[in-house]
């Protein structure tokens, strides 16, 4: 087999290296623009979890890269004078001028042919390369190969907003520093690294505006030298910055929906980037090389293009993985004001999680005495600024109290409104009902939300969900709520909503959205605009008039009466989803061209209507809350702005929280999912209009509760799904963390102490377990390892 690789940055030899090392009789050569001995930018960045793969895949390269990196274990972050320090992290860096150099000695040893200082046009692959099965295109971020064959290819590149430049320093350092300099112009992060003996890499990293501000964009590099020598000269230590290539750049975010044309696959940057910030682009291109190196052998006797494949079944998913950490950890540096206010050990919590991948307890693994400053930190500030005390109990984040007007939740776990489609046909609640809601109360959650309830039959969303509109339902939610007031501390909240164009559908677990199968048993449907939901399928909903807004504001006034006669703590009024208040907040679905249509003002008049009509019949001691869609995943939908706007109106109109969803506003949306993939909307709110806000959104497990409370991104966190299979989630995690200061029914004190004696128990086992089972690959006396696991 004869394979051509276009492109000798590390990737691409990297991936000759491995192919040629078990397939020696096959033709490999390597064709790069750029001379030998070329190298642009100064150290790059592997994880222990790299490295221990490259050991595993040719020792030999991993022993030279071994004895030139620059190891540290320590992540220190600066900010105003202040240092904090979290062990634990593994990282090593090394010369891309070195590393090029190994892989390249490797190469000629194994036999692999090298041309340096030769353009390949890709017009001209096809011919030139016409003997050749494969053709690797490894030609980086700017890959003309990419945007030539772009048909196959469908490439979607995102110029982001912040300014950055990579130079060099002869300062010495002994870990990794993110050194933040506030100016009058903004504020500058630089990340700083030794990649070996008096050398290291300094990213200075900013917004369009600090850039501009300090002049930069009418600056050469020696220019921005000096202007940057001189604001970082304390970081400096009296070392030159140096130059290599040091322009200002903006990052693009590259994405390909194709890897693969014919016999033509792409590789490292120019099929997908991921931001500095997590990790290098040779980080992702030597890791992607190694599958597509396997791919292309373990398919030898097939075809190319199920080698293709393969490569791309096995490497998508973890690609947009750490795509997707490295979007998050991209916007937090675009943002990286928001968190300015926090205290040092906060905001050093916050670098350390922002992308997502790292939590509270992955931090423990890594480094108990800086996570305890962190929560002692926490602590007192919650001890200043409410007069709770914990600096002895120390419960972890989530187990502290949260006061809303008069309301105290005893932890910060919520149950989300999850629709259980089980009333009867009267909109009554039933056996289900009572058991599933004072189920989860009994298991300890904070809060607890009804599913949404609507305050009429039309407002309905299915024939299976409740309403609050009749004695007899008022009556059900009372026994629910008596029930749990008795026997727990759980504060319950009603959710009323209207389903607007989406109402009058099938159960949950039928044809979700779809109309009743019965056109006979279909209600009528009343939206901002007479858009159907889905085109062809959904009934068209009728654009509602002042009488229709009359009657059902009412409808939720009477509600929420009936919702305070029957005890709940906190009422919230449902205004996303694409139900029929949504359908007023987003331009999508608000056409109107009266004074409940346009601009972001007269959209949120009729929300607002009902939202003070119900605060007016509401108990002022009581506190209320709004549901919205911070985005409707659309092009021309809610952006940020917007949500700004809808968070404050809300808010002078009496709104004590905002619950932070996104999306199903239209069929045709485009979620970009991952875990707690919502929560960075609530993260805005929370830290721009500075409002209480509860996060929602694939959030699983508690450490991803602390994580999102220890960084201010919001400060109550709601599961749905994990509630649905797990009531006792909350119990759990309190014995997990052996926090004892919450509330146990009389009926299960028996069992309490055993659950925090076993679970703590195991927790300690499994943090140890963890911490000697972390890949240790720059240690001299390791063996070889079996294959990296998936990542967390």
């Amino acid at each position: 087999m004869r394979i051509t690789v276009i492109g000798g940055g590390p990737g691409g030899l990297y991936f000759a290296l491995l192919t040629k090392k078990r397939r020696p009789d096959w033709q490999i050569a390597v064709y790069e623009q750029n001379r030998a001995d070329d190298t642009f930018g100064f150290g790059v960045v592997f994880s222990d979890e790299t490295l221990h793969e490259f050991l595993s895949r040719d020792p030999k390269s991993f022993d030279r890269i071994r004895d030139d990196f620059a190891y540290w274990d320590d992540v220190a972050v600066h900010k105003h004078g202040a240092e904090m320090r979290c062990a634990g992290n593994g990282f090593a860096g090394i010369s891309r001028m070195k590393l090029l150099a190994i892989l390249q000695g490797r190469c000629r040893e194994e036999g692999v042919e090298m041309h340096f200082g030769v353009s390949v046009p890709p017009e001209e692959i096809a011919t030139r390369f016409a003997g050749s099965d494969v053709v690797v295109a490894a030609d980086g971020v700017n890959s003309r190969i990419r945007e030539h064959f772009r048909e196959s290819f469908r490439p979607q590149v995102a110029i982001q907003s912040n300014r950055f430049c990579w130079m060099g320093s002869t300062r010495p350092m002994d870990e990794f520093n993110y050194f933040f300099r506030e100016t009058e112009h903004g504020i500058i992060c630089a990340h700083t690294y030794q990649y070996e003996a008096g050398r290291s890499t300094w990213i200075f990293e900013m917004d369009e505006a600090c850039w501009r501000g300090h002049g930069f964009d009418g600056l050469d590099e020696e220019g921005s030298k000096a202007v940057l020598e001189g604001l970082y000269a304390e970081e400096l230590e009296g070392h030159p910055l140096l130059l290599n290539r040091s322009n200002w750049r903006q990052f693009p975010r590259i994405f390909c929906d194709r890897w693969w044309h014919e016999n033509i696959v792409l590789l490292g940057d120019a099929k997908a980037s991921a931001h500095y910030s997590i990790g290098s682009g040779t980080k992702l291109a030597m890791e992607c090389a190694i599958w597509l190196s396997d791919a292309v052998v373990d398919h030898a006797e097939t075809s190319a293009v199920e080698a293709f494949e393969a490569y791309e079944a096995e490497r998508r998913t973890p690609c947009q993985i750490i795509q997707h950490n490295a979007d998050v950890s991209l916007a937090w540096f675009e943002h990286m004001n928001r968190s300015w206010d926090m205290s040092p050990e906060q905001f050093a919590m916050v670098v350390m999680c922002r992308a997502k991948s790292i939590t509270y307890d992955n931090l423990i693994v890594r480094d108990p005495a800086f996570v305890a400053k962190v929560d002692t930190a926490f602590y007192e500030q919650l001890y200043r600024e409410t007069g709770e005390d914990y600096r002895k109990s120390r419960p972890t984040p989530m187990f502290t109290r949260f006061r809303l007007r008069d309301m105290v939740v005893e932890n910060r776990v919520v149950m989300s409104p999850m629709a259980q489609y089980s009333a009867d046909e009267d909109g009554n609640l039933t056996d289900w009902h009572f058991v599933h809601y004072t189920s989860h109360a009994l298991g300890g959650a904070g809060m607890v939300f009804v599913e949404m309830t609507c305050p009429s039959a039309d407002a309905r969303i299915t024939p299976g969900c409740p309403g609050l509109w009749t004695d007899a339902q008022e009556a059900g939610f009372k026994r629910i709520v008596d029930f749990v007031h008795t026997h727990s501390k759980t504060k319950m909240v009603m959710q009323l909503g209207h389903a607007g164009r989406k109402g009058s559908t099938q159960l949950g677990w039928q044809k979700m959205d779809w109309p009743l199968e019965e056109k006979a048993k279909n209600w009528p449907l009343f939206s901002a605009s007479a858009l159907p939901y889905r085109d062809g399928v959904s009934q068209a909903p009728k654009a509602m008039d002042r009488a229709d807004m009359d009657r059902i504001k009412a409808d939720f006034v009477q509600a929420a009466e009936r919702a305070e006669r029957a005890g709940f703590d906190m009422l919230e009024l449902h205004c996303a989803h694409g139900y029929l208040l949504a359908s007023f907040l987003s331009p999508l679905t608000n056409r109107r061209e009266d004074d409940y249509g346009g601009s972001i003002g007269n959209r949120l008049r009729y929300p607002l209507e009902v939202f003070s009509a119900m605060r007016a019949v509401w108990p002022a001691h009581k506190p209320m809350s709004v549901r919205i869609s911070a985005t409707d995943w659309a092009e021309g939908g809610i952006d940020e702005e917007a949500t700004f706007a809808i968070s404050e109106a809300f808010a002078e109109a009496g709104c004590d929280l905002i619950d932070v969803s996104a999306g199903q506003t239209i069929a045709e949306q485009k979620p970009l999912y991952g875990r707690m993939f919502q929560v960075k909307f609530a993260e805005a709110i929370r830290n721009v209009p500075k409002m209480a806000v509860m996060a929602v959104g694939a959030i699983t497990e508690a450490a991803q509760v602390n994580t999102i409370l220890h960084t201010r991104r919001a400060d109550l966190v709601a599961l749905g799904r994990p509630h649905m299979w797990n009531p006792y989630f909350t119990r759990e995690a309190a014995a997990w963390y052996d926090a004892r200061n919450q509330h146990w029914p009389k009926q299960y004190l028996s069992g309490r102490d055993q659950a925090h004696r076993e679970l703590s128990k195991k927790r300690e086992q499994e943090i140890e377990t963890r911490r000697k089972a972390r890949p240790r690959p720059h240690e001299p006396t390791l063996g070889l390892p079996q294959k990296r696991e998936a990542a967390e």
